[in-house]
């Protein structure tokens, strides 16, 4: 019998629950064509927001902010720097380590104990936890190169610069072995460019995994950077889903309470001709229409801007309410109101007769 059954709470995607049924989802047969070669982005994202404790939500905003803020601009970074400088200062070769300083020691010291911490959390079942703590050594390594500058000692003082870079990969080593369960694709590119065969999760927190000598390949990124485009395409494709929705389970409003014919004849109902539509100004909503009536001509004022551009309906024909006492909006007098149905997803649809009529006729 199972000691220990982990669960967790519910994974939302943008606020609303996941719903195959519904579309709802990030499938990844999809997110593999949109980003192809980021399997562990995703599986970066998704275990550090893991609804563990509580309910928690995947958002495309936050996806984004972890790939570049987290992993390009800690992990990818610190890994970069390591091979980048060693290259330039040591032949693209790990350098002996020299006399230790108590930086050094200090930086040591720091991860000397990932092992029992992640070793700890994963056992538990805490996978942010764990999570953090294999990022938090890429925050130590970048932390050690930029307190330590060697490519100011290089001017300088070379043993030292050694003994920087060396530590600097050995850290680079420890990321390879702690990121294994959670990056295992970039883990394994890692681990190429370092030249270790496989990860010996024993020797996590040592420093001495990576022998000197070892000629390292060329550095290549093991992330970049999402761009905003990419994101909202995602955010559409989800917009185009609710309202695909919508529209697939509309309902129509029950019918109001009844109404005499004496009440619709109270309504003039007329079909006038669109002479001119322009927006108005400090208003996003609202269209200018200058309306042919058959009489003297009227400009009514309609909230349709959202799902029209105004020349779309210049030379319409539209059904109008010519008896509504006139109302200024936005300093214009409007005498009536263009009539609309509204569809299934929000958007308004001007009505107008499916035939030429004369300006002024009446509907009814």
């Amino acid at each position: 019998m199972p000691d220990n059954v982990p669960s967790n709470e519910f994974l939302n995607l943008e606020g609303d629950k996941i719903s195959t049924s519904r579309n709802w989802a990030v499938w990844l047969h999809e997110y593999l064509k949109d980003f192809p070669g980021k399997q562990d982005v995703l599986r970066y994202v998704l275990t550090a927001n893991a609804p563990e404790t509580k309910d928690n939500d995947f958002t495309w905003d936050d996806f984004q902010a972890r790939n570049n803020n987290e992993l390009v601009a800690i992990l990818g970074n610190f890994v970069n720097r390591a091979l980048v400088l060693t290259h330039k200062f040591c032949s693209g070769s790990v350098p002996e380590a020299g006399e230790l300083t108590d930086v050094d020691r200090a930086a040591i010291e720091e991860f000397k104990n990932v092992k029992a911490a992640l070793d700890d959390n994963i056992g538990h079942f805490h996978f942010r936890e764990a999570l953090k703590d294999a990022m938090n050594l890429a925050r130590i390594g970048n932390k050690y190169l930029a307190d330590n500058e060697p490519w100011k000692l290089a001017k300088t003082d070379m043993p030292r610069v050694q003994t920087i870079m060396n530590l600097a990969l050995q850290i680079t080593a420890n990321l390879a072995i702690a990121f294994e369960p959670f990056l295992p694709f970039s883990a394994e590119r890692l681990r190429h460019m370092i030249g270790m065969e496989h990860a010996d999760w024993n020797r996590l927190g040592d420093i001495d995994i990576l022998p000197a000598g070892r000629v390292l390949e060329q550095p290549v990124l093991l992330f970049e950077k999402i761009e905003d485009d990419a994101i909202q395409a995602q955010k559409d494709r989800l917009e185009r889903i609710k309202q695909e929705n919508i529209v697939n389970n509309f309902k129509p409003k029950p019918v109001t309470t009844s109404c005499t014919i004496d009440d619709f004849a109270k309504l003039d109902i007329r079909v006038g001709t669109v002479l001119e539509c322009e927006k108005v100004k400090k208003a996003d909503k609202l269209l200018k229409f200058t309306i042919d009536d058959g009489m003297a001509g009227r400009t009514i004022i309609s909230g349709i801007a959202k799902w029209y551009q105004p020349e779309e309906l210049v030379g319409k024909q539209v059904c109008f309410i010519a008896n509504f006492p006139p109302r200024k909006l936005k300093g214009i007098e409007s005498q009536g109101m263009i009539l609309s149905a509204e569809d299934a997803d929000g958007r308004l649809v001007v009505i107008g007769p499916t035939g030429p009529v004369k300006p002024g006729c009446q509907v009814g």
